[in-house]
């Protein structure tokens, strides 16, 4: 699989196919996809193509309060996952992560959001906080007033 670095043509061309990767959340991951990734943390930004279509994409950046990766958004279109693509761009960002002598890995999700619960569980991530009413650990206030989170950490030491 080769990772190249995402572009803002390719930020504009995810952008125009939400859909593909995200179905029914993809009005609130549009939200959250910023171009500050692909132009301030260009190197932790990364495409997967098959032949010129984007199959999947990654943002990250490392930490500036800890020695930490930061897993902003992974996505596989749809019609390319169960093929191993996500878990194989959180091995290459834990691998850089690694090298840069970081400590941990990190990322968070809406509660809602079970795929994602369940995928970052099988990738060995740990859930912080406290249960909420269904029992998924959150942490309060994360992401704003009444705005909880789950977050994951993976300690990678």
């Amino acid at each position: 699989m080769k990772f190249e670095h995402c572009t803002h043509e390719d930020f504009l061309d995810i952008l125009s196919t939400l859909e593909e990767f995200w179905g029914d959340a993809a009005e609130r991951a549009r939200r959250v996809h910023h171009p500050m990734f692909v132009h301030e943390f260009a190197d932790t930004a990364w495409v997967v193509r098959d032949d010129q279509q984007i199959i999947a994409y990654f943002f990250g950046f490392w930490s500036q309060a800890e020695p930490t990766g930061y897993i902003h958004l992974v996505a596989v279109r749809r019609t390319h996952q169960d093929r191993g693509l996500g878990r194989r761009l959180y091995e290459r960002f834990e691998e850089l992560a690694r090298e840069r002598g970081c400590t941990k890995l990190k990322a968070i999700t809406p509660p809602i959001n079970t795929e994602s619960i369940a995928f970052h569980q099988h990738l060995g991530f740990r859930l912080l906080g406290e249960p909420n009413e269904q029992g998924i650990p959150v942490v309060e206030d994360y992401f704003g007033p009444g705005m909880p989170r789950v977050v994951f950490e993976k300690r990678l030491v």
